[in-house]
């Protein structure tokens, strides 16, 4: 199968986020003009300097797209001791490798399309679009958003959705919080403030704040409303010291219609209140990220479209995706993909074989229908 080879030599490129995507970067480039594809690199460097390319591939000069077919480049890393991360399986009617799920089954799906089709005969501009770092916080499709090189009307967003369109996503912020005190012998904490007390202190409200927001409500999520999370934290230097500093992650998933910074207001006030009992501790915070919730219309177009071809429901997710990078261009946008997320990211990931077909013949349907003469 043309695709499963497409696959085979995707997957074979080393794109974790950490290294420059160049080499995946030529290859689809490649591809998208030996298609008939106008390609258009958008490059930039990383915060460690690693080159960096966003790719565009149109069919036609155009600045207002009807229907953009978008896929992440990068992958998470991988385990040394997974051999054939680099090389594709086929085991029981599954390909296994490292991005074969998320989200190369996707590009490969939608490069197959693009050679069906005879570019000549649409009547609407195509784009597809191939990012850089979506798996660190989805870079490459905010930079190409705040360069707004052209508008878009209709988006799929390439995501392991097993088929099913997902119309409306949750939000994904992520905050560092330091709390800083002072250092004393254990013997007599009258002499100093410990940051871990009152790091704990501003954590209990934080869980009173998350109590709050279940009563701000989305039914068509699960859970249905914003999530909040203290998944990592770190203070203190030794068993017999006062500690000086405590440092902790908080993250949370707002649902649409709500504020993305709504949870770092109700924070700071927390903070505020607690800074009046102790003038001398400390609270840095540093809101790392803040990617924005979307939804699309369940009557939207493309929405419709992808319920009809995939014959499944609209849904929502609760992972951060690109969608609000295409929604800022103009898009209605929906997440859509061959493979399941619950096995993404995990040594031997993979796309079931009749997933990746069907994305195929839906994703050419996509742009019959969108850019020319529906089927």
């Amino acid at each position: 199968m043309k695709t499963e080879q497409t696959l085979r030599e995707l997957v074979a490129i080393d794109s974790v986020s950490a290294r420059s995507n160049e080499a995946i970067i030529s290859y689809l480039e490649r591809k998208c003009q030996a298609a008939g594809l106008l390609t258009d690199r958008f490059p930039h460097a990383d915060e460690n300097g690693a080159a960096k390319i966003n790719l565009v591939a149109r069919s036609a000069a155009a600045t207002e797209i009807e229907l953009a077919l978008v896929g992440h480049t990068d992958t998470v890393p991988y385990d040394p001791n997974w051999s054939d991360a680099l090389r594709l399986n086929l085991r029981d009617g599954k390909l296994f490798g490292r991005g074969a799920c998320d989200t190369k089954a996707f590009i490969a799906a939608v490069l197959t399309a693009v050679e069906m089709i005879d570019l000549q005969s649409l009547t609407k501009p195509l784009a597809l679009i191939f990012t850089a770092d979506e798996e660190i916080g989805c870079l490459g499709a905010k930079r190409l958003a705040d360069a707004n090189p052209f508008t878009v009307r209709y988006a799929i967003v390439g995501e392991p959705t097993s088929l099913r369109p997902l119309r409306a996503g949750k939000g994904y912020c992520v905050a560092e919080i330091t709390v800083r005190g002072q250092e004393a012998h254990s013997a007599y904490p009258q002499l100093g403030s410990s940051a871990i007390f009152y790091a704990a202190r501003l954590i209990q409200r934080i869980e009173e704040i998350s109590v709050v927001l279940t009563h701000d409500r989305h039914p068509d999520f699960d859970p249905p409303h914003t999530t909040v999370n203290v998944g990592v934290i770190n203070g203190g230097t030794a068993k017999n010291i006062i500690p000086g500093e405590c440092r902790f992650t908080l993250e949370w998933r707002p649902i649409p219609a709500q504020q993305t910074d709504y949870v770092s207001v109700l924070v700071n006030k927390a903070i505020s209140d607690l800074q009046g009992e102790n003038q001398n501790i400390e609270y840095v915070v540093n809101a790392a990220r803040a990617d924005k919730s979307f939804e699309t219309p369940p009557d939207s177009a493309v929405v419709y479209f992808l319920e009809s071809a995939s014959g499944k429901k609209g849904g929502t997710v609760a992972f951060g995706t690109e969608a609000p990078s295409l929604i800022a261009l103009g898009a209605d946008a929906v997440v859509f993909g061959p493979g399941d997320i619950r096995v993404a990211h995990r040594t031997n990931e993979f796309v079931p074989v009749d997933e990746l077909e069907r994305c195929v013949e839906i994703q050419r349907r996509a742009i019959d229908h969108f850019c020319g003469k529906p089927l």
